[in-house]
């Protein structure tokens, strides 16, 4: 059964800078920073054209864009538009492409199965059942990585292992389920870490995350956090707590060369 469709607005703390809010850096950051870019390069080095970053626009890809950026690394960035992004996400892309003077290859969904879609289920099925909301996000945002991912052998996201019990588990390399290289070189950064990143190197972002939206998605499917809830409460919310995923990030960890019945 699905939750209750509501908010906990009066919960919530004053809107402010994220920055202001959040960048204290760990104890560690300088390595982390140093991993994170040593990881780009391998990257990189071993896949050249044949790596994207694969980015939501959140503040953990754009600092992934501006890491990239400050290596001189020729990597393609490319984020899918779902037709049902926020206002602040569109005007977002449109800031980094000026700022970064690199473009950002848009990826959007079918129109005729979309337009399909909604004449059957409604502007808004994703609340009616996890089912519907899955078709939806299945259409919105896994057909069109399918095709941004076609000729590519591997891509850069920005998950965090602090962003959610169900990414705790991540690797910083991992196969995804069609078997290509998934790449987190975030994944042992805090918030405050990232934030920090931001502030000191002037990283534009979007303006939801000053309004307390630490994870940014489709504006049906995203509200702000109340205090004290976790990264990806605003995510799906009137869903149970459980998964909180679209399906971009279903992988299959790679194993260690050193485990049993690996060969070299």
């Amino acid at each position: 059964m699905m939750a209750a469709l509501e908010s906990p607005a009066e919960t919530f703390v004053a809107d402010g800078s994220a920055i202001a809010l959040h960048a204290r850096p760990s104890a560690d950051y300088a390595r982390r920073e140093a991993d994170a870019r040593a990881l780009l390069r391998a990257a990189h080095a071993e896949f050249g054209d044949a790596l994207v970053q694969s980015s939501s626009l959140g503040v953990e890809d754009m600092v992934l864009t501006d890491l990239l950026v400050a290596e001189g690394l020729p990597v393609a960035i490319a984020t899918l538009d779902t037709g049902r992004l926020h206002a602040q996400t569109l005007a977002l892309l449109d800031a980094a492409q000026r700022h970064y003077g690199r473009d950002i290859e848009v990826w959007a969904p079918d129109a005729a199965a979309v337009a399909e879609f909604a004449a059957r289920e409604g502007d808004a099925p994703m609340y009616r059942s996890v089912e519907l909301r899955h078709a939806c996000c299945a259409l919105r945002k896994l057909e069109p990585l399918a095709r941004m991912m076609q000729g590519r052998r591997a891509w850069i996201v920005g998950l965090r292992r602090q962003q959610s019990a169900q990414r705790a588990g991540a690797a910083a390399r991992e196969l995804d389920a069609q078997g290509r290289v998934k790449f987190s070189p975030l994944l042992d950064w805090s918030a405050g870490d990232v934030w920090h990143y931001v502030a000191q190197h002037g990283v534009p972002y979007n303006a939801l995350h000053d309004h307390h939206f630490p994870s940014i998605g489709c504006a049906p499917c995203t509200r702000a956090v109340a205090l004290g809830e976790d990264e990806r409460a605003g995510r799906w919310w009137w869903e149970h707590d459980g998964a909180k995923e679209c399906g971009l990030h279903a992988v299959q960890p790679l194993r260690r060369l050193d485990q049993p019945g690996e060969t070299t």
